[in-house]
C-alpha cells in the first residue's frame, strides 16, 4: 500500500537518486536539504514497503505555493503515484491556508500536463526557454 508522508533527511539518498534519474539539471542533496530546513516549504514523498517511489515539494509564500518539483522512480512511472502526491499536496496546502498553487512543466511533458489537468490544474502562461538540456518552453499552470 503507497503511503504519502513529509519527507524526512533520512530520505535524501533515496530522493535523489530519483531525481538523478529524471531530470537532465538535477538539485543536489545540499539543495533539497535547504529546502527541507525552511519553515515555508513541504516536501511530500511516496512510500511502498519504506521504499521511496517518488516526491513533491512546495514553497508557499503566504495564500500562493509553487510546485517545485514531482518525481517518481522510473520503474514506477504510470501507476498513478504522481498523481497521488499532488493531490495530497492540494489537500495539504489548501489546509495550511494557500489558495492558490503554481507549477512550470516542460511543454513536451503531455502525461503530466494531462495529470494535473484532472487534478484541476489550468494552462496560465508560456515561460520561453526555462528548461535546460534541451532546451524547452515551460508551460505555466495553476490551481485555484
Amino acid at each position: 500500500m503507497i503511503q504519502i508522508r513529509e519527507m524526512e533527511f533520512d530520505d535524501l539518498s533515496a530522493v535523489m537518486e530519483i531525481e538523478n534519474e529524471n531530470f537532465s539539471k538535477p538539485w543536489t542533496e545540499n539543495g533539497f536539504f535547504t529546502f527541507l530546513i525552511r519553515d515555508d516549504t513541504l516536501f511530500l514523498v511516496a512510500c511502498e514497503d519504506d521504499q521511496i517511489l517518488g516526491y513533491c515539494g512546495v514553497v508557499m509564500v503566504m495564500d500562493e505555493g509553487d510546485i517545485t518539483n514531482v518525481a517518481v522512480s522510473k520503474n514506477r512511472q504510470n501507476q498513478g503515484i504522481g498523481k497521488l502526491l499532488v493531490e495530497e499536496m492540494i489537500k495539504r496546502t489548501q489546509t495550511a491556508g494557500v489558495s492558490k498553487l503554481y507549477l512550470e512543466v516542460r511543454q513536451s511533458n503531455l502525461r503530466a500536463i494531462h495529470v494535473y489537468e484532472k487534478l484541476g490544474f489550468v494552462q496560465n502562461g508560456l515561460r520561453k526557454n526555462y528548461y535546460e538540456a534541451p532546451t524547452e518552453d515551460g508551460i505555466l499552470m495553476v490551481h485555484a
